[in-house]
């Protein structure tokens, strides 16, 4: 058997091992790196080198401050003020929802549900209203926007170590909008989907006492990071190492800044970041590098050849609508880092802008997590919430909030994404 079938037999086994024992991904991933250097598929030595250690950085220290900001109490009083200043319950529970989302620009999916689901949870209780739509639609709304900047969520990392971008050109790239606003685009269609599941409830909300805030000092932390990160394109434009160095650093102030509270007040921070999570990246770039060192994507993107010919808009739409489809099912990241350098090599063979289809690559699989429960981490996180709740919601209601809410947002942000590639002059 060649190299090239036994690197893609040996990622299809690591992939269905995600699936089955996706609480240990990590482990799963490194087990199956193991056996790609055992198969001398790959060089102990590459096992290093493979992994973007700026990504890591970037990754590592935007939490950290993202853990602090959460710490500073701030999030939860940002809710209870938009409870406060609500003309009903529905237009609450969509506010709340709403904030998650913006929320989940900056934190990671599943803290923000973790965060912001007890509130809106306490807000059905009272109104004495189910809260299985709310926390399933606070979920898929987290999901959402993870993408539009660099320090969102880990595909948005994917995707600027691919193309080197720095943290503006998630606003401007190439003359042209960059994906933050295809992401809003998006995020706008979902959250009309979702409001008919709420507006009936008319009933005003009970006052709830806002939660003071501990410190505006990690508000000011991450207006620096994104001031820092602003110049990277000038003083970084290889995407090597600069973005890591900055994140790490805001990361250390964060965590010199809480050593302080604590001391000061003795209050101990729930974590909710896991170093599993950033094991499980470094061993994705590791995976993917084996792949192309042994021409898998090389292999796959030949074998799409039947594609020539077709309209850039049937080439996007049968990528974002597949990523879709793969995505609503299984983990995503591995997908986007694989999908990445395929859809980097279909381009050139078809003459499409490359961009376009990496965008379309993160449209299409981050937003198709949020069909099925299965589909995304924040989901397993609320359905658990309802669980212990005693309000436990099948795969159907999941699938009919989701549902209804992927469409519009994945529609409304490729066809955006289409005619602003098509029309608008670089």
């Amino acid at each position: 058997m060649s190299e090239t079938w036994q690197a893609a037999g040996l990622f299809v086994l690591v992939y269905a091992g995600l699936v089955v024992f996706h609480r240990r991904r990590w482990l799963v991933a490194w087990a199956g790196v193991a056996v790609a250097v055992a198969a001398r598929l790959l060089g102990p030595l590459e096992v290093l080198t493979a992994v973007n250690w700026n990504v890591i950085g970037i990754f590592f220290g935007s939490v950290l401050v993202a853990e602090m900001f959460v710490h500073s109490r701030m999030p939860q009083a940002i809710s209870d003020m938009l409870i406060n200043r609500s003309s009903s319950l529905g237009m609450a529970l969509m506010l709340v929802i709403l904030f998650a989302s913006v929320f989940s620009i900056f934190m990671d999916n599943v803290v923000t549900v973790l965060i912001i689901a007890p509130i809106a949870l306490q807000l059905t209780r009272t109104a004495k209203i189910s809260p299985v739509t709310v926390i399933v639609a606070l979920a898929v709304a987290s999901n959402l926007q993870g993408m539009a900047i660099l320090i969102g969520d880990m595909p948005s990392m994917l995707l600027a170590a691919k193309e080197k971008m720095s943290f503006l050109d998630f606003f401007w790239h190439g003359g042209r909008p960059g994906i933050f606003w295809f992401v809003e685009i998006g995020a706008l269609a979902g959250m009309a989907a979702l409001w008919p599941f709420f507006r009936g409830e008319r009933q005003r909300p009970e006052r709830v006492s806002v939660e003071p805030v501990r410190s505006l000092v990690p508000l000011w932390l991450i207006l620096a990071l994104i001031a820092a990160l602003t110049p990277m394109t000038y003083i970084d434009p290889g995407f090597v190492w600069y973005g890591g160095t900055v994140c790490v650093a805001a990361g250390a102030a964060g965590a010199l800044w809480y050593r302080l509270m604590r001391r000061r007040d003795g209050e101990r921070h729930e974590w909710h970041f896991h170093f599993d999570t950033l094991a499980f990246l470094a061993a994705v770039f590791v995976l993917v590098h084996m792949l192309e060192l042994n021409g898998v994507v090389d292999s796959a993107v030949a074998g799409l050849g039947g594609l020539r010919g077709r309209s850039p808009f049937v080439v996007l739409s049968i990528i974002v609508w597949f990523s879709v489809l793969v995505s609503a099912f299984i983990d995503n990241v591995p997908y986007i880092a694989v999908m990445l350098p395929l859809v980097g090599g279909l381009s050139a063979e078809l003459g499409i802008d490359r961009m376009l289809l990496a965008l379309g690559v993160l449209i299409g699989s981050c937003m198709g997590g949020n069909i099925t429960p299965i589909g995304a981490t924040a989901n397993i996180a609320a359905t658990s919430i309802l669980d212990r709740a005693g309000r436990p919601v099948t795969f159907a209601r999941f699938v009919s909030i989701g549902l209804p809410f992927t469409v519009a947002a994945t529609a409304a942000a490729y066809l955006a994404l289409y005619v602003v590639y098509t029309w608008w002059p670089r």
